[in-house]
């Protein structure tokens, strides 16, 4: 069998979920090509997948949308990040070296991301099977297709209705994220080896809190403040501290960092969740799902996209907490976190850690995960299917 991957802009957030099910294909002695932009080379080759170049919309373009997403009230941010980024310009880019690697390669199956739709229009097209691999959640998914829909609809009638109806798979549990899709499959990922985390901390024993906001904020004009508003939220917490920034961002940009707080631009987070008693994030889905997998708890803060609803979602399991500068209703006038919010995060942080009922919950709801099939299971189940 033949299994292309596809993945659009987005970094590792919408790269990552893919690949337990490409490893499950490699295992099973399956061909696998993954297509996206050519920022994507990298992560894809590093991760021992052959990788076609697509295109992609100018770095000046796709900025002047990813600037607007953190400050644009959440209808117009929906519009601009699905419809206008995703929708038009991304599935534009991609749509003639995603129908050159068809025609060369002839998949037997598609896993996408949601975001990817060259990959949907052209698989319509030939006839070859699609299974979407989510990177949030079904709902905000869903919403996700209503939003690009007026731009999917100009390549295929009732593309929008065929996102819909194919297999959705995702590693999140129900009990945070009921779907409106009929064919959802819930997978779980492999805990993978014991990693290995540094001594950053001269031996000490304290408390470990993980820090990280993706990939993507480090293209963003906000992310120094973001970074510094952390730094000043665990200035005098009694607790080891590991804050990534993310290959694009430059640590000088910090100034002075506690001598308790150790800075890198990227760990494979695995190995910190083995270790970390709470996290500190934005709820870009792959940390937030970490966590929870390791059952360790978060404080969330959103900046933009989905993560204010994941936010809230893992509040409301109690497995976390949440920081926000304005409510979702409010965003018309909201604006981006900042300093003024390092003393509510410095106040969530210190609960998550000095109450048990936050780590209890977490390591329920990575019970529910870890009774998911996992990905080889999985791929069995959509491969038997395959014609």
């Amino acid at each position: 069998m033949r299994l292309l991957g596809a993945c659009s802009l987005g970094g590792a957030g919408h790269f990552n979920p893919l690949v337990p099910l490409l490893q499950a294909a490699r295992r099973r002695g399956d061909e696998v090509l993954v297509v996206g932009p050519p920022a994507l080379r990298e992560m894809v080759e590093r991760a021992g997948f052959p990788f076609w170049a697509g295109d992609e919309p100018s770095e000046r373009e796709v900025a002047a949308i990813r600037e607007r997403l953190s400050v644009a009230p959440a209808a117009e941010a929906s519009v601009l990040g699905n419809r206008e980024l995703f929708g038009r310009m991304a599935t534009s880019a991609m749509l003639a070296e995603m129908e050159r690697a068809f025609a060369d390669w002839r998949p037997d199956l598609v896993l996408r991301e949601p975001c990817e739709y060259a990959s949907a229009i052209v698989a319509a097209r030939t006839g070859v099977p699609v299974a979407q691999v989510a990177i949030s959640l079904a709902e905000a998914e869903a919403g996700s297709i209503a939003a690009a829909g007026p731009e999917l609809e100009r390549y295929r009638g009732g593309l929008s209705a065929e996102l819909r109806s194919s297999p959705y798979l995702t590693r999140f549990p129900a009990s945070l994220d009921p779907s409106p899709f009929e064919r959802t499959v819930r997978f779980r990922e492999s805990n993978g080896s014991p990693g290995f985390l540094p001594d950053w901390w001269a031996g000490s024993d304290a408390p470990l809190i993980y820090a990280s906001f993706g990939t993507v904020l480090g293209y963003m004009s906000i992310a120094a403040d973001v970074y510094r508003m952390v730094l000043a939220a665990v200035k005098d917490t009694q607790a080891r501290v590991l804050l990534t920034v993310g290959r694009r961002f430059e640590p000088a940009l910090l100034g002075s960092v506690p001598a308790h707080v150790h800075v890198e631009a990227w760990i494979d987070q695995v190995e910190v969740l083995r270790h970390a008693d709470a996290v500190v994030c934005h709820g870009g889905s792959g940390t937030a799902l970490g966590a929870l997998a390791a059952g360790v708890p978060l404080v969330v803060v959103p900046l933009f996209a989905d993560q204010f609803e994941n936010a809230r979602r893992i509040a409301a399991t109690g497995a976390g907490l949440v920081v926000e500068n304005a409510t979702e209703s409010t965003r018309g006038s909201w604006r981006p976190i900042d300093a003024r919010a390092a003393p509510h995060v410095a106040a969530s942080i210190e609960a998550v850690l000095g109450d048990a009922s936050y780590r209890r919950r977490a390591r329920s709801i990575a019970a529910e995960m870890a009774a998911s099939p996992n990905a080889d299971e999985v791929l069995v189940h959509l491969l038997s299917r395959v014609p």
